[in-house]
């Protein structure tokens, strides 16, 4: 048994979709049959607490990446040094690097190099010299249209690593009890609808008086509707719950979060970390998507979906945090309807609000 670092510096969502690619590591086998199953996850402060549900890995190292954390940690010298220290002390020989379309595996490749890992995988459309063994070369190698999950996936496997027989390759977390108990409370109610209305960044946020409409059509509609979202956006979630919707804003951290999301019929949300927690407990999810980024890439990925915006809007593939058309047209022209419309079609409902209204039940 070896020790491999696999490296995926960013937020929660993306350190959710890394998952198939570290089971790869974990679990899989190599061409020489062996099996290096102690994977130390390295990821940044957003990632962390979403490391630490994910199957097969055995240590989670944090590091405040200065070229992904936003905003960005002031560079010292005990930076590199602290993270250099960590690698040779870990005895880790090999690393998988783990990047999306706009990031660079090199950085990190240097200081992994100077630690002495022997091996390292990554992609890159930069020539990587001495940086890489095992250079993907995005856009020749692999295409950039695919989802995150598989893409992370290819890296692994091109540093040898396969999926075991029987794993699907979906999203997934380990499982483990709610801390809190809010999950158990809820199910004892009957069945729910998640909606989260936060977002990372504005310009993947939906309206929240759309929200609150939302919530009140779905409640109309006879569904209980429960609202969650971080310590931050309490505001927010007070005024999407309104008067009689289930307000768990800031109340939940990621494992209660997970299991409340898990015992959910659907979740509806933009895209943002809780659609992939959705996905990786394999709850369906209408993604009220911006196309600031390609829906192929960060959709939820192996769930039931509905995929609500226009993503031919004129912010497409801007990667904007603040939206940069007036209106935000992308996401404010979805009404409550269609929302509650494809919440009804992923329970198997009917297909217009106009016809008739129906109750769901289990």
């Amino acid at each position: 048994m070896s020790r491999v670092l696999v490296a995926r510096l960013d937020s929660m969502g993306d350190v959710l979709l890394s998952g198939p690619a570290l089971r790869a590591v974990a679990n899989g086998s190599r061409p020489d049959g062996s099996r290096p199953n102690d994977v130390v996850l390295l990821c940044g402060p957003e990632g962390a607490s979403a490391a630490e549900m994910l199957p097969g890995v055995t240590q989670v190292h944090t590091w405040a990446c200065p070229w992904i954390v936003n905003p960005a940690p002031p560079v010292t010298d005990d930076m590199p040094s602290g993270l250099i220290e960590f690698v040779r002390s870990s005895r880790i020989q090999e690393a998988v690097i783990l990047t999306s379309f706009h990031q660079s595996p090199l950085p990190l490749a240097m200081l992994l190099r100077l630690a002495g890992v022997k091996k390292i995988t990554g992609a890159s459309t930069d020539y990587a010299g001495s940086l890489l063994d095992v250079r993907l070369k995005p856009g020749e190698d692999f295409p950039e249209d695919q989802p995150e999950a598989v893409r992370a996936l290819t890296i692994a496997e091109a540093g040898g690593y396969v999926l075991p027989n029987g794993d699907d390759g979906k999203l997934r977390i380990t499982s483990g009890p709610d801390p809190e108990g809010v999950a158990d409370e809820l199910a004892d109610e009957g069945p729910y609808i998640v909606v989260h209305p936060g977002a990372a960044a504005p310009a993947r946020a939906w309206p929240a008086l759309h929200h609150a409409a939302t919530v009140e059509l779905l409640e109309a509609y006879g569904h209980r509707v429960v609202v969650t979202g971080g310590p931050g956006e309490t505001p927010l979630t007070a005024t999407v719950a309104g008067p009689s919707a289930m307000n768990l804003g800031g109340g939940t951290n990621l494992r209660t979060l997970a299991a409340v999301l898990a015992g959910a019929a659907v979740v509806v949300t933009g895209n943002t970390g809780p659609a992939h927690l959705a996905a990786a407990v394999g709850t369906p999810v209408v993604c009220l998507f911006a196309p600031v980024v390609p829906a192929i890439r960060w959709a939820p990925y192996g769930v039931p979906l509905e995929l609500l915006g226009d993503q031919e809007a004129a912010c497409k593939n801007t990667r904007a945090r603040v939206c940069p058309v007036p209106g935000h047209p992308c996401l404010s022209s979805v009404s409550p309807e269609q929302v509650v419309e494809a919440v009804e079609r992923l329970l198997g409902g009917v297909s217009s609000l106009s016809t008739r209204r129906k109750v769901w039940k289990p």
